[in-house]
């Protein structure tokens, strides 16, 4: 019993002496399941492309030098993102045309105003400036001042009104400035709305189609069970796009907006201010002219 254990390390190492050589024939040939067999296959992995990938038909948009280009971008949207585009398209360029026309309008009426001002203030009789602008008050300033001499003549028909009649002539000539000033405000500030619809809608219309144009990539990528660029790039250039239409309809919009506002605002007061000061110069006239 003795003597087996004192063998037994052994014949261990015999056993392993014919074994080794088996195993080192075994060894460089045999390798484990899925690796490179070679130093090639090893450098790149067996999925990476060994060319160029051609993306010339994966709807990418190319411009003239390979950069972008919007038509090639609106043909190669869907019909709901082509709709969106369109419909931002118009809304950017009726923007445009009144806030052109607001500018126009805008600057004709300041200089009137102020040539109007001067004639007024220039000691001119308000009988002759009465005869130059009632056939054509082209103006808020002009019409103002007609309507205001128009209630005070008529206050004279019947000759000079007396003391107790002053205080309701003075409160028609002053009702006839309001009247007139709020109708004229109304005027200037026509189209605004639309204007500040434009600023606030285009956003949102935009994200629509980006929205859309995002959730075409992912059925592409439902249907092909693909996610590469050939895949998703349509899709996200779609919605990218849709976005830049929103915003480039939106942010003129809301800056020219925000500007007519400030400049209406700042001209109205100056007509209230007009209004008061004629209505102070006609109160003091009637007080002179008033029997008693």
């Amino acid at each position: 019993m003795f003597w087996k254990r004192a063998l037994a390390p052994f014949l261990f190492v015999i056993l392993a002496f014919v074994a080794a050589p088996a195993f080192a024939q075994q060894g460089p040939s045999a390798a484990p399941v899925g690796a490179p067999a070679t130093s090639q296959a090893l450098s790149a992995p067996q999925a990476a492309p060994v060319s160029n990938v051609d993306v010339s038909a994966l709807g990418q948009v190319k411009g003239p030098g390979g950069g972008f280009s919007v038509v090639e971008s609106f043909l190669t949207a869907g019909v709901i993102v082509k709709t969106v585009m369109v419909l931002l398209l118009l809304a950017s360029l009726w923007s445009w045309a009144i806030i052109i026309n607001k500018a126009i309008t805008l600057g004709s009426l300041k200089r009137k105003a102020a040539k109007f001002e001067k004639m007024f203030w220039s000691g001119q009789s308000l009988d002759e400036l009465y005869q130059q602008f009632a056939a054509h008050n082209d103006h808020p300033f002009a019409a103002v001042f007609v309507s205001a001499l128009r209630e005070w003549r008529r206050a004279f028909e019947g000759g000079a009104p007396r003391e107790g009649q002053l205080v309701g002539v003075k409160e028609r000539i002053e009702k006839a400035m309001n009247v007139t000033i709020i109708r004229e405000t109304d005027g200037i500030e026509r189209q605004l709305g639309m204007l500040a619809t434009i600023g606030s809608v285009s956003p949102f219309v935009g994200l629509f189609g980006t929205v859309w144009g995002i959730m075409n990539s992912f059925s592409a990528i439902a249907a092909r069970h693909d996610t590469t660029l050939a895949v998703v790039a349509p899709g996200i250039a779609e919605a990218l796009f849709a976005t830049a239409m929103g915003l480039l309809a939106a942010i003129p919009a809301v800056i020219f907006y925000n500007r007519f506002v400030a400049e209406i605002g700042r001209y109205v007061n100056s007509l209230d201010a007009f209004a008061d000061e004629f209505s102070a110069i006609l109160s003091r006239q009637l007080d002179e002219k008033a029997i008693r």
